[in-house]
């Protein structure tokens, strides 16, 4: 028996079959309207796609935004989205049990059965994409808050009055430990001359400063690069201190794209949580994992928890 998950992004609606130990099966995508009409019909669709000839018992849906469990909506900054009533519409089309989840919860939710924090009884999900996606796990039940808007870790505040969010306030983490926020140092780096000379060299051929730039560059040991690397993730490392002292969870799990350069990110996170953890403590082996699931983990953890849900 399957799950459909399904994983509703910027750009492109993922979706898939999902088995019970969180394998994918028959995986398919389709771009993402404007339209909130169009993408209810598209969600529609290829539920009726997946479940034709496969037995369904459920479907789960995740996208960004500011999900209300209870009442089943949605409001996105990314999307014309407020307050509306996604389960409800696409529920109506198809004769299925469906969860509406936000999708850094069904990221988090997947890393932790079948990824980085499979072994593990509680953990913290911290996605550095275009904003910080976060997700908290303990001891094996997702945290959801009275609404269903809890474990926003993004908008976490890390300056007081420092820069702009999206959000309205100021000085939440994601404006510094996000990959658009390692593009603004990186320019920043490109613009002071010094050590910034190669990215200024890279901004000049191709009139920016691309993450896989960043990523290129640090990777070929470049200074100001890792510089720039160094500076998001030590951000990010010095707010996991922060949350060590309500939370202390087991381990942190950090996805994303600029995850991708590993150790490169992780060294600067554990020592930048060593000075600022309840009482320095020290990392223990493992707390500071990259993701395992990587693109697929939303549809896994939107199928799953609809699996866990409606059983």
């Amino acid at each position: 028996m399957f799950t459909i998950g399904i994983d509703i992004g910027g750009t492109k609606i993922a979706a898939g079959l999902v088995a019970s130990d969180g394998s994918l099966h028959r995986q398919t995508r389709v771009a993402t309207s404007t339209s909130s009409d169009e993408i209810v019909g598209a969600v529609v669709q290829l539920v009726r796609e997946l479940s034709d000839g496969a037995q369904v018992s459920a479907v789960g849906v995740a996208a960004a935004g500011f999900v209300d469990h209870e009442r089943g909506t949605i409001s996105s900054p990314n999307i014309a989205w407020r307050d509306e009533p996604l389960r409800d519409r696409v529920k109506a089309e198809i004769d299925l049990p469906l969860v509406l989840e936000n999708d850094a919860n069904a990221a988090g939710w997947a890393e932790y059965r079948f990824g980085a924090g499979r072994d593990v009884k509680s953990m913290v999900m911290l996605t550095m994409g275009t904003g910080i996606g976060g997700a908290v796990v303990s001891e094996g039940v997702l945290h959801r808050g009275a609404t269903g808007m809890g474990a926003e870790l993004g908008h976490v505040r890390f300056e007081r009055n420092g820069l702009l969010c999206g959000c309205g306030q100021r000085g939440c983490i994601e404006q510094y430990a996000s990959g658009r926020a390692l593009q603004r140092v990186a320019n920043e780096l490109a613009d002071a001359g010094g050590i910034g000379v190669v990215l200024a060299e890279r901004r000049a051929r191709d009139g920016d400063i691309a993450g896989h730039t960043i990523s290129e560059l640090a990777l070929a040991g470049d200074r100001g690069a890792l510089e720039a690397v160094r500076s998001v993730s030590a951000a990010l490392g010095e707010t996991c201190g922060s949350f060590h002292a309500i939370l202390e969870p087991q381990r942190y799990v950090i996805g994303g794209g600029v995850s991708a350069l590993g150790e490169l990110v992780l060294a600067p996170m554990r020592d930048a949580f060593l000075v600022h953890s309840p009482m320095h403590q020290k990392p223990v082996a493992g707390m500071f994992q990259i993701a395992e699931l990587v693109n697929d983990a939303g549809v896994i953890g939107a199928g799953d928890l609809a699996r866990q849900e409606t059983n």
